[in-house]
């Protein structure tokens, strides 16, 4: 299974929860593969201006590749390319899990509603827990969950 890890990554801090999350989440899916956008080098550079249309197409080629993608739906409002990349996994069937562990409030759920509708499964964990380990059992069940009904849009549940 390939797992397409959307999520804010401009911060050390941000980098550093990504790489652990996907981390937990390899462990958790025996046979699991998740793609980390932050590792993409274009000519062996990170965020080279002259090399982001190629880097565009490779993380739209990662999502169409993947079984699933699990989007990191933190902030007071959602990251601007994880927001896309929601929108496109949704255009191509792909399940989406959402997680938030963000408790401020929104219009649905603490999302956008556009983002809550293309979710096809949602794990609230606000973030009062910091208990990175519970939130991945949750996501993997909501992945297994999503592989056994065979489902991509079906809207979001929890």
């Amino acid at each position: 299974m390939v797992v397409y890890l959307s999520a804010p990554l401009f911060t050390q801090v941000e980098r550093r929860w990504n790489r652990e999350l996907a981390g937990l989440l390899e462990k958790g899916i025996p046979g699991a593969r998740v793609v980390l956008p932050q590792d993409f080098k274009v000519r062996q550079r990170y965020n080279d201006r002259r090399s982001f249309p190629e880097l565009f197409r490779s993380c739209l080629r990662a999502i169409d590749e993947a079984d699933v993608v699990v989007a990191v739906l933190d902030g007071a409002d959602c990251d601007s390319g994880t927001a896309f990349e929601v929108g496109y996994a949704y255009a191509k069937g792909k399940p989406v899990i959402g997680v938030r562990t963000d408790f401020r409030k929104n219009q649905d759920r603490g999302l956008n509603i556009m983002l809550a509708n293309a979710c096809s499964r949602y794990v609230p964990d606000m973030s009062f827990s910091e208990d990175l380990e519970l939130l991945v059992r949750d996501v993997i069940l909501k992945i297994k969950h999503l592989s056994a009904a065979g489902a991509g849009k079906e809207g979001m549940t929890r």
